[in-house]
């Protein structure tokens, strides 16, 4: 088969396929080709929470190929004021089987992968090198430094967000290309323990996690298709209280301990746990 026979080919979709995905077809930025990359995608979730909910939902939506989702927790009656993934049937079920049977109901054609363990410096690098984009949408800091240390070694793009009260943020990192900043060149440390509360102790305003973990899955698949402009070194703050969105330049830090020009931290093993 020639090149041009099989780029012909790889553009096939049954007409389920192109019933289901037409909206995204008929936009010229995505078309056929661009909803093939989204069908031969591999992203994995850390954490199918607050954050994981609304992303996991919208990427099995847009068709992505293959979802990972990692989280060892299981659903509580606390959790369904945000994370719309679960339901009441669902409670004391693993995150993760909950999750893959709500994102098979709204599109079976997708491959759910599921991890029923905690992202951890003993998994982290294992499970990262299957996938292209790592997603993480974790509560801790422990998790979100080591989303960024394992994503630099394995040159994958991160894509990270926050909740906490009223706020969130969100932001793109992809350090291994074009020099751009990482998670550590705006927070080159977590705070010490028990200076800001956890969602649990201090509260979340469930729809702000809808709003956040939205946008991430629109970073997501713009990073994908490679259209619009990327959030690499930029950090989107929405105050839910003032209704006002903030998108913050992050400068790359040259001092920076994982990205910067005499790094200290040059192996995943130098990774500290914060957990």
């Amino acid at each position: 088969m020639g090149q041009q026979e099989k780029k012909m080919s790889d553009l096939d979709f049954t007409e389920e396929e192109i019933e289901r995905y037409a909206r995204h077809i008929t936009l010229p930025q995505v078309g056929g080709i661009g909803q093939r990359k989204l069908m031969n995608a591999k992203v994995l979730i850390i954490g199918a929470g607050g954050l994981g909910s609304p992303l996991l939902l919208y990427l099995a939506a847009a068709g992505v190929g293959t979802i990972g989702i990692i989280d060892d927790d299981k659903v509580e009656l606390s959790n369904l004021q945000r994370q719309i993934i679960h339901s009441n049937a669902n409670i004391n079920a693993y995150k993760t089987d909950s999750a893959k049977e709500a994102i098979l109901a709204i599109n079976p054609n997708i491959n759910v992968v599921t991890y029923k363990e905690k992202f951890s410096i003993n998994n982290a690098e294992n499970l990262v090198k299957d996938y292209e984009i790592i997603a993480d949408g974790s509560d801790n800091f422990g998790t979100r430094f080591l989303a960024n240390d394992v994503c630099f070694f394995a040159k994958k793009t991160l894509v990270s967000a926050a909740i906490l009260r009223f706020e969130g943020q969100i932001s793109t990192y992809s350090p291994h290309k074009d020099a751009n900043c990482c998670y550590r060149c705006l927070w080159p440390e977590p705070p010490p323990k028990g200076l800001i509360a956890s969602c649990g102790e201090a509260g979340v305003f469930g729809a702000l996690a809808g709003s956040i973990g939205s946008i991430q899955s629109i970073e997501i698949l713009k990073e994908i298709l490679g259209i619009g402009k990327s959030l690499n070194n930029y950090l989107i703050i929405f105050d839910t209280l003032s209704a006002e969105m903030r998108k913050v330049k992050i400068n790359k830090d040259d001092n920076c301990k994982l990205c910067g020009s005499k790094p200290k931290i040059t192996k995943i093993n130098n990774h500290k746990d914060y957990s």
